[in-house]
């Protein structure tokens, strides 16, 4: 039988790099793999960001935990306006990727900026900085950081209103 030549699609380039590319023959799973793991939207209870840590109305959706084949945990958390996170850092960096709404944030030392949906912010590692809603709007970003001796934050004091209230940078 003769086969034709399509070229790959993206989503099947994509596909052929996440599995490796594996022939069809080892790609199947042998009775003692792990499985699939679905986690369906709204399943896990949504937590109200504690005041030791947050500044404001913030509310903390988890998505995923760390477990024994991923050091990364993530959550979506939502900022009312005006509510912001403690001063902080993360031992393995952190990764925002703000989803919808106005924020802002900041490294310690550094110019506050403004975020908008899509934007995405790395933190190297044990950098302090915040990160909120504006004044006046609302903001939701995915938080996603790596596990460092069970650990993924470090927090230290609140946010002065002094500190928020600075002016963003012109960018």
């Amino acid at each position: 039988m003769k086969h034709r030549y399509e070229a790959p699609s993206s989503l099947a380039l994509l596909a052929c790099a996440l599995a490796a590319c594996a022939p069809q023959s080892q790609a199947t799973a042998s009775p003692t793999a792990e499985r699939l793991e679905i986690t369906r939207a709204g399943s896990q209870p949504s937590t109200k960001g504690p005041a030791e840590n947050f500044t404001g109305d913030v509310v903390v959706d988890p998505l995923f935990a760390a477990n024994a084949h991923r050091r990364a945990a993530a959550a979506s958390v939502r900022f009312a306006p005006g509510a912001r996170t403690a001063w902080h850092s993360h031992p393995a960096g952190q990764t925002l990727v703000v989803t919808s709404g106005t924020g802002w944030v900041q490294e310690w030392g550094g110019q506050k900026h403004e975020l908008k949906p899509g934007d995405v912010v790395w933190t190297p590692p044990g950098v302090k900085h915040w990160h909120g809603g504006t004044a006046t709007e609302t903001m939701t970003h995915i938080a996603m950081q790596e596990h460092v001796d069970g650990k993924v934050v470090n927090w230290m004091e609140q946010v002065s209103d002094e500190q928020y209230r600075v002016e963003p940078a012109k960018e």
